[in-house]
Formats: structure tokens, C-alpha cells, sequence
């Protein structure tokens, strides 16, 4: 458990062409799909939580017709943003968890038909903000899309880090196995409308008992969530932005292209 923090640098780019070699369902509301292939063999080391881009073929399209539309210069398949769960270099395996639900966008809708021989578009991976290992606690709060990154955050935690991990799901039977330092207190709030704004999380921390030192902090989830909790942490318990993590990974109502541009406004 006690594992070296993530260096702070710029990984290799490049898209690749991974093959399906299974898909499962974790729970009511995340699969999970297995990646593979020729492709994923030079794929770094140590990028759990981090995240890549997922190019989503036509359905029917073998690999080497997507490959070939790619390198043509084919940007028709839709992208989408998504975590690496875990990398297993010695069985040449990605997992990669989406959360599914009807009426999903392409990718959940390609997560749920996945079959062993599919393929599918990966770019980066690309670094994001993990807490200072260096901090006396954590506190760590996420919706089911951000449940993938801050399970991988909180695996890499030192083994003596303590605090409090919040996780909003959509019912009981989406709680999943979570492998944090014993010293983390892990909650799970329920939250059966995930498309309606919900203020559980930032009731949860304003409710906490803060110690006096500093935290770690990883925030992820919806927009409007995030924001609630980014002001709190800012405003009111006087944090640096530059020292925590904070982002939002989708909003109500917008599809990913949409919810970039609202992020960045």
C-alpha cells in the first residue's frame, strides 16, 4: 500500500487500438471492461487514476478498419474521457469502469455491448492532481464517475494516512471494494436521482470535525456538486486551490464536448 507518490510529469502520447478481452458488471450501475492487446504492451507504468480518451468505433468495425480510419485522420468517433482503473503489465490488462445507465452517451452504450474481440480507441494517458502524500489527513469526496479515480487516489495513499472518503452512489448495491489505508473512514451516501443536483457531499463535510492541520483533498463529480464544494473549501475553510483537487467530470444535461466548454467558461 505504501507506494511512491506519482511524479508530477507528462506521460507518452499516442493513440492505440486495444481489444476487448472481457466485460463485467461490478455493480447495478459500473462496468467494468477488460483491455488488451499488441498495443498496450508499451503503455506506462504507474498510471492508475490518470486519464485517457476513449475513441468509439462504429458498431461491426474490426480492428484493423478502425485502425486504418484513424491513422487516415478520422476523427468521426466520438471521444470520451475516462480513468484508468487498473494497468496489469505482466497480463498485458487495462480495466477500465463506466458507469451505465439507459440512455447512456456512446460509450456507456459501447461499455454494455462490449464483447471479447472488440475494439476500441485509447489516447494518452494524460496526469491529473493527486493529494500531497505529505498532508497529516485526507478527506476525498466522489460521484459513481468519479468513484474509479479516487478508489486509485486513495489505494495510493501512504499506509499510516488517515481521514474520511465519501462516495454518492445511486443504491446500496453500488457500494464496491475500495482498498484504502485502514486510517480512512470510507461512507457511502445514497443518492437514487443521480441526475438531479444533490448536496450530500458538502453536507457531509460541513458536518465533519476538521482537524487543524491542512488536508489532502480530492473532489470529483458533477458540475454543479463541485462547484458547492469547491466554494466551501475555499471560501469558508480558507484552503489554496493550488493545493487541493477539484474538478468536475460531467454536468447535468450536457454531453462531454458541452461540459468542457461550460468548465472553462
Amino acid at each position: 500500500m505504501n507506494m511512491p507518490e506519482k511524479p508530477a510529469i507528462k506521460t507518452a502520447r499516442k493513440t492505440r487500438i486495444l481489444e476487448v478481452l472481457r466485460s463485467t458488471r461490478l455493480t447495478p450501475s459500473m462496468q467494468r471492461v477488460t483491455l488488451g492487446g499488441s498495443d498496450l504492451s508499451d503503455f506506462p507504468v504507474g498510471q492508475e487514476g490518470n486519464y485517457i480518451k476513449l475513441m468509439i468505433p462504429p458498431a461491426g468495425t474490426s480492428m484493423g478498419e478502425f485502425r486504418t480510419a484513424l491513422e487516415n485522420g478520422n476523427k468521426n468517433a466520438p471521444r470520451r474521457t475516462y480513468t484508468v482503473r487498473h494497468h496489469r503489465p505482466a497480463d498485458n490488462e487495462l480495466d477500465v469502469d463506466f458507469v451505465v445507465h439507459e440512455g447512456g452517451g456512446p460509450a456507456c452504450t459501447w461499455a454494455l455491448a462490449a464483447q471479447p474481440g472488440d475494439c476500441v480507441g485509447v489516447g494518452g494517458p494524460g496526469p491529473i492532481k493527486f493529494p500531497d502524500h505529505k498532508a497529516r489527513w485526507f478527506v476525498f469526496g466522489a460521484d459513481m464517475s468519479a468513484i474509479p479515480a479516487a478508489a486509485a487516489a486513495l489505494e495510493n495513499l501512504p499506509e499510516n494516512a488517515v481521514g474520511h472518503a465519501v462516495f454518492e452512489i445511486t443504491c446500496e448495491d453500488d457500494i464496491q471494494e475500495v482498498k484504502a489505508p485502514e486510517g480512512i473512514e470510507i461512507h457511502w451516501l445514497i443518492h437514487d436521482h443521480p441526475h438531479t443536483s444533490s448536496t450530500q457531499q458538502l453536507d457531509f463535510f460541513k458536518a465533519l470535525t476538521w482537524p487543524d492541520a491542512t488536508p489532502g483533498v480530492f473532489v470529483a463529480g458533477e458540475f454543479t456538486a463541485v462547484a458547492g464544494l469547491r466554494t466551501y473549501l475555499l471560501n469558508e475553510k480558507g484552503l489554496d486551490k493550488r493545493s487541493i483537487y477539484v474538478s468536475s467530470y460531467w454536468k447535468m444535461g450536457l454531453v462531454e464536448d458541452e461540459h468542457r466548454i461550460a468548465k472553462n467558461s
